[in-house]
C-alpha cells in the first residue's frame, strides 16, 4: 500500500461497502444516541413519507472518514467537510472514495464521495489531512 507521501493529484482512494444492514443502522443508533427511528423501524418510516428505512447521515460520512485510518500513523484529518445530497437504504452498496485534489507542503487536500451503485452520489465534500512534522 502506498504511504500518503507517495500520493500524487487526481489518485484516489476508494472501498465498496457490504450492503447496508439493518443491524449496522441499529449499531449505530446505539453508537451515536440517534435514535430516530425512521432508521430502524420499517413502520415510522414509512409513516414519515420514506419508502423505508434510512441510513443516518452520519453514518455514512463516518464511514467515509475510513478510507484515511490506513494513514493516520503519519497524519490525521484535520478539516472534514461534506453536503448530504441523497439517501441511504437498506441494502445499498456504497463505494466511497476520495481523490487528491492538491498538495501543499504537509498538507493533503482531498475531493471525498459516496455513490451508490448507479451512480447517485449520496455525500460528497473535502478532506485536509496533514501530514505529521518530521521529527
Amino acid at each position: 500500500m502506498k504511504t500518503m507521501t507517495e500520493f500524487k493529484p487526481g489518485e484516489t482512494l476508494k472501498v465498496t461497502l457490504a450492503p447496508v444492514s439493518r443491524l449496522d443502522l441499529i449499531k449505530y443508533a446505539g453508537a451515536s444516541g440517534d435514535f430516530n427511528p425512521i432508521h430502524t423501524i420499517d413502520e415510522e418510516a414509512k409513516k414519515a413519507g420514506l419508502p423505508g428505512i434510512i441510513a443516518h447521515g452520519m453514518w455514512t460520512m463516518g464511514n467515509l472518514g475510513k478510507l484515511f485510518t490506513p494513514f493516520l500513523e503519519k497524519g490525521f484529518i484535520k478539516e472534514y467537510k461534506v453536503r448530504f445530497a441523497g439517501m441511504v437504504f437498506l441494502d445499498d452498496v456504497l463505494t466511497l472514495k476520495a481523490e487528491l485534489a492538491e498538495t501543499s507542503g504537509n498538507n493533503l487536500f482531498f475531493n471525498v464521495k459516496a455513490v451508490k451503485e448507479k451512480g447517485q452520489e449520496v455525500v460528497k465534500g473535502s478532506v485536509h489531512f496533514r501530514l505529521y512534522d518530521a521529527v
